[in-house]
């Protein structure tokens, strides 16, 4: 997805002053395509009449899958925004524009299955459709990061003052931070989508948990070379 050598075009190096307009035009672009991929991610899932039988409960894998897999994904697709304008090179954009497109328009699907299924996006009671020995040896307060009314968060989430500092850089500093934490990121859902994969009830959501979960291992191993590309080294797995 990301192979070959970047390439060095003026017209994006984020050292002119002429670029400064493309990198606006091209932050709008993204976000223009981001809400146009939400919403026929949603209206795919309609289309496809997941749940049309039996309604997944509140409280069950499918839902809960969904709804914080969603939450999971939206971290992603903020950060990798960011690299489109701060990151130093093709080959990071590139990256960047894949999480950023592919996360969105999974994101719809999921929000799309929460609508038709008649329950709320949100819930304070994060990961609880997972197993307790599943998240075994996670830190769920990872970070320092602020928690949700149940007092939990996903692993691999950035925290606030991490976000703040990945907004502050730009350049190679930036590509190394988005790449440690993106890989972190990766990592953390990685287990969500296994555990999504192997107890929801409803095929549709199993066969997204299996795509996430080859798509973002296949983005680990690639975030991982570029990293030691750049200097970096991974961060502790969640």
């Amino acid at each position: 997805m990301t192979s070959g050598s970047p390439s060095a075009s003026p017209d994006i190096d984020p050292g002119t002053s002429p670029a400064r307009p493309r990198r606006w035009l091209t932050g709008l672009l993204a976000t223009v395509i981001a809400l146009g991929l939400l919403v026929a991610g949603g209206g795919l899932a309609v289309v496809l009449g997941v749940g049309g039988d039996e309604t997944p409960a509140a409280d069950s894998v499918d839902a809960g899958f969904a709804r914080d897999m969603s939450r999971h994904h939206l971290q992603a697709v903020e950060m990798a925004n960011l690299a489109l304008t701060q990151g130093s090179d093709d080959e990071l954009r590139r990256l960047a524009f894949d999480i950023s497109a592919t996360q969105t328009n999974q994101v719809g699907r999921m929000q799309g299955w929460l609508t038709l299924w008649g329950l709320p996006l949100t819930s304070s009671d994060v990961m609880g459709w997972m197993a307790g020995d599943a998240m075994a040896g996670h830190d769920m307060s990872h970070g320092g990061h602020r928690p949700p009314a149940g007092g939990a968060v996903m692993p691999g989430m950035v925290t606030e003052d991490e976000l703040a500092q990945l907004r502050s850089l730009t350049g190679t500093p930036f590509d190394v931070l988005f790449l440690q934490l993106m890989i972190r990121h990766h990592q953390g859902g990685l287990e969500m989508a296994q555990y999504g994969e192997q107890h929801s009830a409803e095929a549709a959501v199993r066969s997204l948990a299996r795509s996430i979960e080859v798509s973002q291992s296949a983005e680990t191993a690639t975030m991982e070379s570029m990293l030691q590309a750049r200097g970096g080294t991974p961060l502790p797995a969640p």
